[in-house]
């Protein structure tokens, strides 16, 4: 058999090949996936809520900085034309289901993890975009935007590190084996270095 062949053999058997996933990481998802729907579905509410009446303050606006009013009337909260926490409704609740289904048993195909990898690789994007519209164009916060950056993060690289180490995504052993044990460490910075920026960019209001 030509090395072509036998490449073409091991790339068809990871095709059909399932992959399953501990009940820590199901969990995650589940946690992670609500908490995104619990977000989406409050900012929602409360964007109607200023449609109907211009002069509504949303219960998180609590100052000049943690205001989301702010954040939702501006331009970024409807990046694709229409508010942005709708689409937060349908990704968050697919990720719920993902783990559900992981919960149950359920085994995915390479192509259904990578995409959900893909997925969540956007959604880490898209959340780095909006945190820095939030920081320095619309100079505010939405706490409810914060916890779906944080869950999207916690998703991401968890996603990621099962991924690795199942040989879903192709990696060096030495990897492979710093996230068997410090996956965490992954998002604690990530999470970390938004902090810091949140505390840089109004070192003066956090400490009057």
């Amino acid at each position: 058999m030509t090395k072509a062949a036998a490449a073409n053999k091991t790339a068809g058997r990871d095709d059909t090949r399932t992959v399953g996933a501990g009940r820590a990481f199901a969990w995650l998802l589940v946690i992670t996936g609500a908490a995104g729907v619990l977000a989406s579905w409050v900012i929602t509410l409360d964007k109607f809520k200023l449609l109907e009446d211009p002069n509504f303050t949303p219960g998180c606006s609590l100052n000049p900085i943690v205001s989301c009013g702010s954040v939702m009337k501006s331009e970024q909260a409807a990046a694709f034309g229409f508010p942005n926490p709708m689409l937060g409704l349908v990704t968050y609740a697919v990720v719920v289901a993902i783990g559900v289904g992981l919960l149950a048993g359920a085994r995915y195909r390479r192509w259904y993890w990578l995409g959900l990898n893909a997925g969540t690789l956007f959604g880490v994007g898209f959340c780095t975009w909006l945190m820095t519209q939030s920081l320095y164009e619309i100079n505010a916060l939405c706490l409810w935007c914060c916890l779906a950056w944080v869950a999207t993060i916690l998703m991401f690289w968890y996603t990621t590190s099962h991924n690795v180490r199942h040989g879903v995504l192709r990696a060096p052993a030495g990897l492979r084996t710093f996230l068997d044990e410090f996956t965490w460490v992954l998002p604690v910075l990530h999470i970390g270095i938004i902090g810091m920026l949140i505390l840089t960019r109004w070192w003066d209001f956090w400490t009057s």
